[in-house]
């Protein structure tokens, strides 16, 4: 196998264990099993199992956020728009934390807290970068920072949805209850001048 075969393999593998199992109860001899390589080959490649993990969410991010930035929103409006967006950034965060990392590893473990927080702070600013330079949107003092705070409520209420929640049914209900009573109040705050 040639290199770039090797490690599509073995990003394969981690990504659907990862998915099924989550991050923590996911081991590299698994890994390793499911891509039918030695253990050893994923260490020629990725320097840990986190290496791995790294590499998976950023290939996922980079794709989403590329949808995200790149919709097309010439019918939309401002509100619109950011109403959008930011559904998009809470599903997307969701997604990474739910089928990559596993809820119980994250509960649990200070570094994949500190991880998610770095993550979740990088998207963030890379969306308010994005969503500032859209043509259409008004470019006044302070819009920066209630574009900011409007992301950062909505994560906030996000993740705390992802933490209470039981089931994946409850957590879909949180996520219709949270478009529909909530974000548009903040979104609305956040575009008046």
């Amino acid at each position: 196998m040639e290199a770039d075969k090797i490690k599509d393999s073995i990003k394969r593998a981690a990504q659907d264990l990862f998915r099924k199992f989550g991050y923590h109860k996911t081991s590299v001899n698994e890994i390793a099993k499911r891509a039918k390589i030695a253990k050893a080959t994923i260490y020629k490649y990725f320097d840990s199992k986190e290496a791995v993990l790294h590499v998976l969410l950023m290939d996922y991010i980079k794709v989403s956020v590329d949808e995200l930035i790149n919709t097309n929103t010439e019918d939309m409006d401002e509100e619109a728009h950011l109403s959008n967006l930011i559904m998009k950034t809470c599903r997307l965060s969701y997604t990474v934390c739910n089928e990559f990392i596993g809820w119980d590893f994250i509960r649990e473990s200070t570094n994949s807290q500190d991880f998610l927080k770095n993550l979740s702070n990088e998207l963030e600013e890379l969306l308010v970068q994005s969503f500032v330079q859209l043509p259409g949107i008004r470019k006044h003092e302070g819009y920066h920072q209630r574009v900011r705070f409007l992301i950062k409520c909505s994560k906030s209420i996000v993740f705390s949805f992802a933490f209470t929640s039981v089931s994946d049914s409850d957590v879909r209900k949180n996520f219709v209850s949270f478009q529909k009573e909530i974000l548009p109040y903040l979104v609305k705050a956040a575009i008046l001048v």
